[in-house]
């Protein structure tokens, strides 16, 4: 056991030197000079307030970067690599960013509305009252992300994860929330009305006074959450496995039973 200790602590801490001189070399070959184009490296840069709406900006590097207020809308984005920077109040309208790396951000109300981010990261990343409203977001990861009053009414989020996330007062109206894993989340007082959680796992979670009204919630699992003040009017409980891991009745609408 001490022997497997040590070989993972060895692991991570290689990880953890390779992370760093990964970010050192793309600061080093940084060029905050050069013009808005695939590939770029801004790492490090200044760039706040900025206007690069309709760019190709496809593999950009632009972690740790200050890009608050910036104007990406429309903007290509896929693969692009924003660990680390402040994206605060920044506009991502349209954008297309497949893959898109955006772990451990600062981007308290930025917008993404209607942009096209299947399989972006965004773990740990700090982003209070951001607008997803009718994005696309297939497979995303918001593993511990704070987002809290953030906004994804009408979003597509089928097979994206919200472990351990804060959600507290977060909008989902409409959205499509079904495979999602939501485990562990803090979501007191959201709004979850007519949406689809077909098969959402949200084990653990704290849900007190969320709103499920309408929504489809089949087959999914709430297995110890916490539900004080929940409201699941009219909500679909189809084989929904139920706090107390009672599966709920096929008919069931309103209430397990």
């Amino acid at each position: 056991m001490v022997l497997k200790n040590k070989s993972i602590s060895k692991k991570s801490m290689f990880c953890v030197v390779a992370g760093l001189l990964f970010i050192t070399a793309s600061h080093a070959y940084a060029n905050c000079e050069a013009e808005a184009a695939p590939r770029v490296n801004w790492a490090g840069c200044d760039k706040s307030g900025q206007d690069f709406s309709g760019k190709d900006l496809n593999e950009a590097v632009l972690s740790r970067a200050n890009l608050q207020g910036a104007n990406f809308s429309g903007a290509r984005l896929t693969h692009a690599d924003f660990n680390f920077a402040d994206i605060s109040g920044a506009k991502f309208d349209k954008a297309r960013m497949q893959g898109t790396r955006l772990v451990g951000v600062k981007a308290e109300k930025a917008s993404f509305r209607q942009s096209i981010m299947d399989d972006a990261s965004f773990s740990r990343s700090v982003m209070p009252q951001a607008n997803f409203e009718q994005a696309r977001l297939k497979a995303a990861d918001f593993y511990e992300a704070k987002l809290s009053g953030a906004n994804f009414s009408k979003a597509t989020l089928t097979e994206s994860s919200f472990i351990h996330a804060e959600l507290m007062h977060a909008r989902f109206d409409g959205a499509d929330l079904s495979r999602t894993k939501m485990n562990s989340a803090l979501m007191e007082s959201a709004s979850v009305i007519s949406a689809n959680l077909n098969s959402v796992v949200l084990d653990m979670a704290d849900l007190k006074f969320v709103n499920f009204t309408g929504s489809d919630m089949s087959k999914a699992t709430i297995r110890d959450a916490v539900i004080d003040g929940a409201i699941f009017d009219d909500a679909i409980l189809d084989r929904t496995i139920w706090v107390d891991y009672r599966r709920c009745r096929a008919s069931a609408v309103g209430s397990c039973n």
